[in-house]
């Protein structure tokens, strides 16, 4: 039985993948029980790694550091992945004040732990820890453990500690801060959702449809192509024409002629709906199932892009109406947002493209865009791993800033994030296929947080009830509250006195300034729509990007 003694108490490689998968399977089965609805998740795999750890089942350092440093890659990698076609949108319009304010929620928080750190005497590296605890922020904490090995050397078992004890008051904190916002300014759930509808322009850049009667005598006699030139500044496509004269129904090219009283349907943004609207003519009541009745002779799909030589053009540069035949492209769906089909419209791998026209037609713009489910669903490993391995390179660069006694280097937790946001963005420009689907995006992120989870609460299970109990660790957890909850409430109250914002907007905004899904998920469930889930989107790459910065700023510059 020495075999067998081996494998549960050894050193060996077969001891370290037993005792993580363990760590996983009981960690992930904790986490979906449920505490008055809330849930701590995978972030379980932690304090069930600290158990084992408590009681001597351990790994090999070596073997240990390599899955935890690989198994945070993974993580934010994927996380870059996922939040990066937003990223740079997400300062537009509206986007900026809740930008502004989640940033205000992160700084807070940062002078919040340093005052601590000065008043206590607590170490800055233990603080860090309950800092990213408290507004519940994994990749914080694997930031702030690499730039400390970095710096010392060593690892700093305290950070992972302060992280554990105040996680779960910060998940409880987040929504304590929600809850009590909600009563403090007496907030009444139909009025913000009848004050959100009113002023509600967040899809005034998605496809709308529209059924216009051909009115402006400047327009009468003139092509399609005249009417683009008319109006360069605007986002909209003419579909199909039906003729005032005899009736008949075809699809419009950049020759089509319109005459007074044809009636044309348009795709075209919200936003520029009542331009277009006013310019043409006037709006007629939309009836589908008319259209379709009359010319049953066309078809309408939706065609997969998947030939990765599609990949980062330019619609217009595809020709497909000339080479096609009588085809007409209206929309673009990509992440489940419907897009007008302009030519200058960059198409991606993923894409679904909305084609009106004869089968024979449909059946030739298949061939040019691929419309291969099987090839959509092969794992595009390439630019996975080379926009790893260009992360990790990113982030052992060391960077020498004015003021900083030491080289900073963005880490094996910043590189890979800063470079997957940019390749998510702009790798299609530069013929890379980035696309993967959701649920490999999330399989990859999730295996990648539950390793690095597994590795951490395992190196910290020595010592942490004694740290608990002794060591202060008790005082940590009504630290790690004021950090979570003053920060949200300040913000809070400021957002929706001064700035008016919708009492949904403010959920969304409080849990993605936390990177928090279970506060989200309570948010959604309280709103019953989807204001929160936007905001959330909104602030969240920006605020994981600080959380992730800040954190090793405050090694680098505090210990």
């Amino acid at each position: 039985m020495e075999w067998f003694n081996d494998l549960l108490w050894g050193s060996g490689v077969a001891h370290s993948v037993i005792l993580l998968s363990l760590v996983i399977v009981f960690g992930i089965l904790l986490g979906k029980v449920r505490v008055a609805g809330i849930s701590l998740g995978i972030t379980f795999v932690l304090f069930v790694g600290i158990v084992m750890g408590h009681f001597g089942l351990t790994i090999d350092p070596v073997v240990m550091h390599f899955f935890k440093e690989f198994g945070l890659i993974l993580f934010v990698y994927s996380i870059g992945m996922q939040v990066g076609p937003g990223f740079f949108s997400s300062f537009k319009r509206g986007g900026i004040t809740l930008n502004l304010l989640a940033a205000s929620i992160v700084l807070l928080g940062v002078i919040l732990a340093l005052a601590i750190h000065y008043i206590t005497g607590i170490p800055v590296e233990t603080m860090v820890g309950i800092l990213s605890g408290a507004v519940t922020n994994t990749p914080g904490l694997g930031a702030a453990q690499e730039a400390y090995n970095d710096v010392h050397g060593e690892a700093a078992p305290t950070i992972a500690l302060g992280y554990a004890v105040a996680y779960p008051l910060g998940v409880v904190g987040i929504i304590l801060a929600i809850i009590c916002l909600r009563f403090l300014f007496r907030i009444n759930h139909d009025q913000e959702t009848a004050h959100l509808e009113s002023e509600d322009d967040r899809h005034d850049r998605e496809a709308h449809q529209l059924l216009l009667v051909v009115k402006n005598p400047a327009l009468f006699g003139r092509t399609v192509s005249e009417l683009s030139a008319l109006m360069p500044h605007y986002d909209f496509v003419l579909s199909r024409i039906r003729y005032c004269s005899d009736g008949r129904t075809e699809i419009v090219s950049g020759q089509t002629v319109l005459h007074e009283d044809d009636r044309v349907l348009v795709i075209t943004t919200e936003h520029d709906a009542p331009t277009v609207r006013t310019f043409v003519g006037e709006e007629a009541p939309l009836k589908q199932e008319e259209w379709l009745r009359r010319e049953s002779e066309l078809l309408n799909r939706r065609i997969l892009v998947t030939k990765p030589e599609i990949n980062g053009k330019r619609l217009g540069e595809l020709r497909l109406r000339q080479s096609c035949g009588g085809i007409n492209i209206t929309r673009i769906s990509r992440a489940g947002i419907d897009l007008v089909a302009t030519p200058r419209l960059t198409l991606q791998v993923g894409d679904r493209v909305n084609v009106v026209g004869t089968s024979s037609a449909i059946e030739a713009v298949e061939k040019v865009l691929g419309n291969s489910m099987k090839r959509l669903n092969e794992p595009n490993l390439i630019p996975l791993f080379l926009g790893i391995a260009l992360g990790v390179f990113l982030g052992s660069i060391p960077l020498l800033l004015p003021g900083i006694p030491r080289p900073v280097k963005l880490g094996l937790a910043g590189g890979p994030l800063i470079v997957a946001i940019l390749v998510s963005r702009f790798g299609a420009s530069y013929g890379l296929v980035t696309y993967t689907t959701a649920s490999a995006n999330l399989m990859l992120r999730e295996v990648g947080i539950t390793i690095f989870l597994a590795c951490v609460g395992i190196g910290a299970g020595d010592g942490f009830v004694d740290t608990l109990v002794r060591g202060g660790g008790a005082s940590w957890v009504g630290y790690g509250f004021l950090i979570t909850f003053l920060p949200l409430m300040a913000v809070g109250v400021v957002a929706r006195r001064f700035f008016r914002l919708n009492y949904f907007t403010l959920m969304g905004l409080l849990a993605g300034s936390t990177t928090d899904p279970p506060a989200l998920a309570y948010a959604n469930t309280t709103a019953g729509n989807d204001a929160p889930a936007v905001s959330y989107a909104t602030v969240y790459p920006l605020t994981m990007f600080l959380r992730v910065l800040t954190a090793q700023l405050m090694i680098l510059l505090f210990t």
